[in-house]
């Protein structure tokens, strides 16, 4: 069975919608959100509603730092978060920011561990972006109380980018880029550990949405990029009271 995994969608419908008509057509029977639904876009609620559906048939999701923050007291700050994060709680309603209040940090799906940041310590939104953070995540995740040693895959977003380690043979960690749309073979006897992208914030110099499905009867993971309408996302960014930086970004991929 496909599992479509989406993560930092960031308030960014245009994307969403392009990552999940995508999987769609990609045969995704199930889905799961990694985290960051909200923060820096111009459409949280929409996107949050969207997540409620899918959650509400089945799918799995996980709560990331934004979505925190949109739970939580503003406090006074000036910095261009603070901005994304006061703007984005008034956006949503009681019910929106109870459902990402009631988010969980982690979940196990058959051998894999889903999670936003790193499986070791997933409360402190440690960035997985190098082989020695990754094994910190991935060994956390064949232990309790976060995993268990059936666990042969983490699953997580936050970084923005995509990759994929896997540990060689010495017990070390290799990342590996992967080529969008190419299955990667991911066979159960290793342990890997993606940073799947994000759908609503790519940050690698692209611009196209990013998200992955993975096939755990295949032993396959195939990572995507999907075009969208950037102008439309960035035009509904400069329409709000946001920073122009975030919509300024988008059409960077920065």
């Amino acid at each position: 069975m496909k599992l479509a995994l989406l993560s930092d969608i960031h308030a960014n419908r245009q994307a969403l919608d392009a990552c999940l008509a995508h999987a769609e057509a990609a045969g995704a029977e199930r889905h799961a959100f990694l985290g960051d639904l909200v923060g820096y876009g111009a459409d949280p609620s929409y996107v949050v509603q969207r997540v409620m559906a899918f959650a509400a048939q089945g799918a799995i999701v996980i709560q990331g730092n934004h979505d925190l923050y949109a739970t939580q007291p503003v406090g006074d700050g000036k910095s261009l978060g603070h901005a994304s994060v006061a703007w984005t709680q008034q956006q949503l309603s009681e019910d929106e920011r109870a459902f990402l209040a009631a988010l969980p940090l982690t979940a196990i799906d058959g051998s894999a561990l889903l999670v936003h940041a790193s499986a070791d310590a997933p409360a402190s939104w440690r960035y997985v972006e190098n082989p020695q953070l990754a094994a910190l995540s991935l060994d956390a995740a064949s232990q309790p109380p976060v995993g268990n040693a059936d666990v042969r895959y983490v699953f997580g977003g936050h970084v923005h980018f995509q990759t994929l380690y896997f540990r060689g043979g010495a017990g070390k960690l290799m990342p590996f880029a992967p080529t969008p749309g190419v299955p990667i073979p991911v066979p159960r006897h290793r342990h890997w550990l993606a940073t799947i992208g994000s759908v609503g914030q790519p940050r690698d110099g692209r611009i196209e949405a990013m998200y992955a499905i993975f096939d755990e009867a295949a032993q396959q993971l195939t990572f995507h990029r999907v075009p969208y309408d950037v102008p439309a996302a960035a035009a509904a960014i400069r329409a709000t009271p946001l920073p122009a930086f975030f919509a300024d970004r988008l059409e960077l991929g920065q």
